[in-house]
This record gives structure tokens, C-alpha cells and sequence, in this order.
């Protein structure tokens, strides 16, 4: 579990600018270091025998997997994390966003800490195995009734036609709701999803789901299904650190409805004001409250959790194209580190090998890492944020510019390619390189900032 941490983020394909299917997470971790890796499994290094690090679950897993990317932990002597990815069926999947729970449900279906699964384990079980997203969502499924799990967790997946989003609920049950087309979810670390139609075919869960609340009396309003209610919390917790995440997301896209950012009860599907684009997406994962009394930066005070913080990990937004070639429809747009200072990169998913700055990731601090050169500009940036801001904007849009426009020209020759799998290989370690000198450069700009405006001078 990392720690209450991620913001989840979903949007239809109806929703989006160009007609794409995205699942977005910010993964966070607690004050420590966690260095993350970029890594691509093809089938012959997929396990198949697999053991958990956290408990003693062990499995037998399918003989014929597909090959898929991961940003997995670089230590893995606690476990994978495979985190998220995206398959060579253009299936995308992120697990997991760490949720809530509360004694009702527990009392009925406790955890499995003996050998359960959780965050370590998921990606790895599923995204190798399934070809829709729904699939994805089903498997999910038989293996919480199966093996239950230690944890409360958050997951969604993607494909060209649907993105659905599940919840674990108690030790051994779930639910799951397809995101309308037209619609969008910010899903901060709590149970998020409310209004559930058992008899609806863009739901599923466990078998017995709603019997247990029925035989249970777990449901306090008479006339519909609220998950959140039954299922989750409504702290003081929530009011302060989870909450106020999705008011700010919600208020970006949908406007001001009245809301207030201690709400308990915000929407779950929420409908965006225009189509959605990658880098809003970027925008709001990196946000924390600007324009009100709320971002940190301006206000020391601050009494609110935002999306982005010294403890973001890595951002990932996988994105399934609609209007290409199958071969090109997975995006995998990464960055890794604080959001206010990183840059996202659309990285090809149909490769052979990542890019060296994003997969060799050490477990201690070398400059020539992507992960830790962004921890080394946050280190310098945050203590002068406001004053270095365009530095920072101005780096952020020459990353997006100029990896797009190399994606542009590839997009256009990948068919005259022999091998397009090694082509687009080659083609993202040209992006990773634009990452690694951008950031680069505002790490030199940094230091020549920091250093004209040090208080020992005379």
C-alpha cells in the first residue's frame, strides 16, 4: 500500500479531444525515495510462477501472456508494483488507488493478511491475460472472490471502446462501473463510487453483493445504492485530504456548481465543459489549488492535500487512440517525480525496450536517471517556486512540443518499417532524450537562479 496516496483520473472517449480512451494516475508514496522504473515485459519474461513478497499468495499463472509495458519499483525486494501499462492487445490498466473502508463492511468480509493479493500483485496477474477492458474488470473479479485481499484499492482500465473503474470491497468483494463516453471521474483515495444499478449491463461485481447488504442492513437510504455510503467513509480525514482534490478537478472542467471542497458527497461522473486534452490532464494532475486560497505556495496555511507534492512518484496517462493504426494506438504518457516541475512523455507502448534514462533507474541517486534528476530540480525549485514558474511552464511545453512532433513524423512513417516494434523503440528513446536535456537545461537555470539569489553573498 503506498501510503494513502494517488488521484485517479478517467475520461470516455467521447469526452477527449481526439476521441482517445484515458486512465491517468498519480502515484505517491510516502516521504521516502521510491525510485520507479519504465519497462517493457515481453511473454518469454513473464512468470509462471508467481509469489507475493507482502503475504504468502502464491498462483500458477496462464501459459500464453501478452507482452506489456510497467513502471515497476527499482527496488523490488518488497515486490513488483507493476503500477500501470498498457498490453499489446491496447488494453491500458492502473493499479491501484489506495481507497477507504469502514467497520460495517469489515466486521462481515475482513482482509486476507495471511495471503491475500494487493498493490504489488495486480498488473502482473491481469493486464497480461485479457483483451477488452471489461475482461480486465472480470478477472480482477475471480481473483478477489478466490484469494481476497489485504487492502482497499481503486483500479481502472481501458480500451479503444470503454474505460471502467472497480473498487475492492471488504476483504473479498468489488464492484465496478463502465465511465460513460461522454463523462470524466477524479477519484482521490477514498471509495468513489455512489449511485450502483445492479440490474444495469454497464455494471458488474461480486455474485452476492447486494444480498450482503441486503441480509446485512448495510444500506441507509431506501431507494438506491449508494456505494460510498455503504461501503466507504466520510471522515474528517476525507474533508482535508481527499475530497478537496476532486472539487478542484471537478471545478477545471464542469464549472462551479456550488460545491464546497470539504463536500462529502461530490459527484462520482462528472461531464466536462469542452472535449478534454492531454495536456489539461497534465495541468490538473500537476495542480495544487491555484487561483484560490488554498495552493500552499501562496498561502504557508494551506489546510488542503493537492494532486501534486514532493511525494508524487510518477504520472501516468495511458491513452488508446481511436483515429490510428492499431499498431500506434497505445500511448503510454509518463513522467516520473514532483508534477509541478516533470514533463509527460508519449511514449509508444508496441516496443522491444524502454528508453535507457527511464529503465535503469538505481536505487540510489544518479543524475543521469530521469527520476532523479526531477527530484534534484524540485529540490531547488520548490524553495523558489513562484519566481521560477515560467522557467518551469516554458520547459514543460517544449517537452510536449517537441516529443509530439516526433511522434507526429513517426505516426506518419511507421508502415514503411520494417520491424515497427524496434522503429518505435528507437523512436521514444529519441523522446527520452528530449526529456533528459530539457530538464537538463532547467536544472542549470535553477542553479543559476538559486545561486544569484543566495542570502551569504556581499
Amino acid at each position: 500500500m503506498k501510503y494513502h496516496t494517488c488521484t485517479t483520473f478517467l475520461a470516455g472517449k467521447k469526452a477527449t479531444i481526439d476521441g482517445s480512451t484515458i486512465v491517468c494516475r498519480v502515484e505517491d508514496y510516502s516521504n521516502n525515495f521510491d525510485p520507479q522504473r519504465f519497462v517493457v515485459v515481453t511473454p518469454e519474461k513473464q512468470p509462471r510462477h508467481y509469489e507475493s513478497k507482502t503475504t504468502k499468495f502464491t498462483i500458477d499463472l496462464p501459459t500464453n501472456p501478452l507482452r506489456y509495458t510497467a513502471t515497476p519499483d527499482a527496488d523490488s525486494s518488497a515486490g513488483i508494483f507493476g503500477a500501470n501499462g498498457i498490453n499489446s492487445a491496447n488494453v491500458s490498466m492502473t493499479a491501484t488507488e489506495t481507497i477507504t473502508s469502514n467497520p460495517r463492511i469489515l466486521s462481515l468480509d475482513p482482509y486476507n493478511n495471511e495471503d491475500g493479493i494487493g498493490e504489488e500483485d495486480f498488473l502482473t496477474l491481469v493486464l497480461p491475460y485479457v483483451r477488452t477492458a471489461k475482461q480486465a474488470v472480470e478477472r480482477v473479479g475471480q481473483l478477489l472472490e478466490k484469494y481476497g485481499t489485504y487492502e482497499a484499492n481503486g483500479m481502472a482500465f481501458g480500451d479503444q471502446e470503454e474505460v471502467w473503474y472497480l473498487e475492492t470491497i471488504g476483504g473479498h468483494h468489488w464492484a465496478a462501473v463502465r465511465i460513460p463516453d461522454d463523462a470524466y471521474v477524479i477519484a482521490p483515495n477514498r471509495l468513489n463510487i455512489t449511485h450502483f444499478d445492479f440490474s444495469a449491463n454497464n455494471t458488474l461485481c461480486s455474485t452476492d453483493l447486494k444480498e450482503l447488504i441486503d441480509r446485512n442492513h448495510l444500506n441507509p437510504e431506501p431507494n438506491d445504492y449508494n456505494l460510498r455510503l455503504i461501503f466507504g467513509s466520510s471522515t474528517v480525514r476525507d474533508t482535508r485530504y481527499n475530497n478537496p482534490r476532486a472539487w478542484y478537478v471537478q471545478r477545471c472542467l464542469s464549472g462551479d456548481r456550488g460545491n464546497q471542497p470539504t463536500d462529502q458527497m461530490l459527484p462520482f461522473i462528472n461531464y466536462p465543459q469542452r472535449k478534454i486534452t492531454i495536456q489539461e490532464i497534465k495541468e490538473l494532475m500537476s495542480s495544487h489549488y491555484q487561483g484560490t486560497n488554498y495552493d500552499p505556495y501562496t498561502n504557508e496555511n494551506a489546510p488542503f492535500r493537492s494532486i501534486a507534492l514532493n511525494r508524487n512518484l510518477e504520472l501516468h496517462i495511458l491513452q488508446i487512440r481511436n483515429n490510428v493504426d492499431p499498431q500506434i494506438s497505445g500511448v503510454q504518457w509518463l513522467a516520473f517525480g514532483p508534477n509541478t516541475i516533470n514533463a509527460v512523455v508519449p511514449f509508444y507502448t508496441n516496443i522491444q525496450e524502454t528508453p535507457q534514462h527511464y529503465c535503469d533507474t538505481k536505487t540510489t541517486f544518479n543524475i543521469q536517471d530521469i527520476y532523479w534528476l526531477n527530484h534534484t530540480i524540485m529540490a531547488i525549485a520548490d524553495q523558489h517556486y513562484q519566481k521560477v514558474e515560467p522557467m518551469i511552464e516554458d520547459f514543460s511545453e517544449q517537452v510536449m512540443t517537441q516529443t509530439l512532433a516526433l511522434q507526429h513524423q513517426a505516426d506518419r512513417e511507421f508502415l514503411t518499417k520494417d520491424d515497427i516494434a524496434e522503429f518505435l523503440s528507437k523512436v521514444n528513446g529519441q523522446m527520452a532524450e528530449v526529456s533528459y536535456q530539457e530538464s537538463m537545461k532547467l536544472l542549470g537555470k535553477l542553479v543559476n537562479y538559486g545561486f544569484m539569489n543566495a542570502r551569504l553573498k556581499y
